[in-house]
């Protein structure tokens, strides 16, 4: 009733005089101000707030601590703060039309990553798991291509290293795991593979995301990468790594609890640089059989962490 009657004495424009005896002046503010006066005379706020432009000198208060307390009508919701600032260029520099098409060339490299990913997924689900590992190298190849182009063309910033990192997660993160659980159907237990993937989706998310704040060693990974991760499953799939199921289960979850670890990697510029006879025996064993190779390869990795570790430990 109390409001109703506001509401009409405003719209009728009806004279109230002020409690100053001033009968002159028409109180025509708007039913938000007005309720705010009330509420401020209810509370006995007004009086705390009338002293030199909004603030008490004896209580210590300014407006915004009496408008902290001051009870809000859920009718009328307070207004939101106006945003003012600027939004942020995608591409940092200068803005020109030769810049703007390397930049969507690298985020193009990004995106097909993705792609790559998401059609990996739907070819597992079809039980097309060698042609779905074949789209996860694919992925690597395009991530490893537009972090190259980036720097080269000049066109490295914040939104491409945010675009990196999603397309890592839906392609090594998810498409990995998901080929990996459907290639393990039928040799182990449902419970077993499913355990086995979910880690790597889980580690794999916790490994881009502290890779995002921590701070960049030039010379080793902490921990095993996501990419190299993905790519050891994608090739494991691919050329059907001849090992027994439970071995591979162990294995998947290995090298999850690996890109998780703190042990230091190093990274593929440093192995380039490696003496050229290291290279000839892989290539050879290659030759002789591949699989052999691949899963030495892949074993000497993951045991070169821990021992670059130990070895730091002891030189410190």
């Amino acid at each position: 009733m109390r409001r109703s009657s506001t509401f009409a004495r405003q719209v009728l424009l009806v004279r109230v005089g002020r409690r100053d005896g001033d009968l002159h002046t028409t109180d025509l503010a708007p039913t938000e101000h007005r309720y705010a006066d009330r509420q401020r005379r209810r509370y006995g706020l007004d009086r705390l707030s009338r002293p030199t432009l909004g603030v008490d000198p004896t209580l210590g208060l300014d407006r915004a601590d009496i408008d902290a307390v001051m009870p809000v009508s859920p009718a009328m919701p307070p207004m939101a703060p106006v945003d003012e600032a600027r939004s942020i260029p995608l591409l940092p520099g200068e803005r020109t039309m030769a810049r703007r098409m390397k930049f969507a060339l690298v985020n193009a490299c990004t995106l097909a990553s993705l792609m790559l990913g998401m059609l990996a997924i739907f070819l597992a689900m079809q039980g097309e798991v060698r042609i779905a590992a074949l789209c996860l190298i694919a992925c690597v190849g395009f991530d490893g291509l537009d972090g190259a182009l980036a720097r080269r063309l000049g066109v490295a910033s914040p939104f491409g290293a945010q675009m990196d990192s999603l397309a890592d997660m839906c392609s090594f993160g998810l498409a990995a795991p998901v080929v990996v659980y459907a290639s393990l159907a039928g040799s182990v237990s449902t419970a077993a593979a499913a355990v086995a993937c979910a880690l790597v989706a889980a580690c794999a998310a916790i490994r881009l995301a502290r890779f995002n704040v921590s701070p960049k060693d030039g010379r080793f990974f902490c921990g095993v990468p996501t990419t190299m991760a993905a790519a050891v499953l994608a090739v494991t799939v691919a050329i059907n790594l001849p090992v027994p199921g439970a071995v591979l289960v162990a294995g998947v979850a290995l090298l999850a609890f690996a890109m998780v670890s703190s042990f230091p990697y190093a990274k593929l510029a440093r192995l380039v640089k490696l003496p050229p006879w290291l290279w000839l025996a892989p290539v050879i064993g290659a030759l002789v059989d591949i699989r052999l190779t691949f899963a030495l390869i892949v074993v000497g990795y993951l045991i070169s962490g821990p021992v670059l570790w130990l070895r730091q430990r002891r030189t410190v």
